[in-house]
């Protein structure tokens, strides 16, 4: 690979909290280099932070984009019926509903796609996401790489049932405080995010939320 090689992936992600202090992030990718996969992300009240993925190769990727303390390469997968999701894994399930589409949403999907995908358009709205959601879109992550965060679409979590290695993780909460695997969390308020993640392989760029040198599609 490359030097400044672009890598693209297509999905949602989705942030649970629960009540136990255990906050779970999940990846439905349906379109990536390494073809569909499902990943959780999860990190523990005492901070343990865990990458459950599907193969080697996805593990290594996220492994080192991220920051983990434990990585398990282990059947994953995303069951989705209409507003409910079931995620499978041997040491966690986990059930969660969908609300409707809120304003914010709505503004989300009429951002025109090719738009919302770009480099550019993910840090030139890195100020807005941060004071509404806490969320941060761009950033530098690990091995020298940099990542854009475009959502196209935002749903509310409303209800959320898991449980690891047997242990009932308790109810529906925010995701708080913020996981610690990457430069910026979930938002806090629990939901899934349709979205394009571009990472860019060693490359330099401006710092997030000015226009950056290399922000193109």
């Amino acid at each position: 690979m490359r030097p400044y090689d672009r890598l693209r992936f297509d999905g949602w992600i989705a942030g649970i909290g629960t009540s136990s202090g255990t906050r779970v992030v999940v990846g439905r990718w349906v379109r990536t280099p390494f073809g569909p996969f499902d990943d959780v992300m999860l990190e523990r009240q005492d901070g343990h932070r865990l990458l459950l993925a599907p193969s080697a190769q996805t593990a290594d990727f996220i492994a080192g984009t991220y920051a983990f303390d434990e990585v398990r390469v282990t059947p994953v997968r995303v069951d989705i019926a209409g507003r409910h999701w079931t995620v499978t894994a041997p040491c966690l399930h986990l059930h969660f509903t969908l609300g409707r589409r809120g304003a914010l949403g709505r503004l989300l999907r009429a951002v025109p796609g090719p738009l919302s995908a770009r480099p550019a358009w993910a840090a030139a709205v890195a100020l807005p996401a941060r004071l509404l959601l806490g969320a941060r879109t761009c950033g530098s992550a690990g091995a020298g790489r940099y990542e854009w965060y475009g959502a196209k679409d935002l749903h509310p979590v409303t209800a959320a049932a898991a449980r690891y290695e047997g242990e009932d993780l308790g109810s529906l909460a925010p995701v708080e405080p913020p996981v610690r695997f990457g430069f910026g969390s979930t938002p806090r308020a629990p939901c899934v995010v349709r979205l394009t993640t571009t990472v860019a392989m060693g490359a330099r760029h401006e710092p997030c939320g000015s226009p950056p040198g290399l922000a193109r599609p």
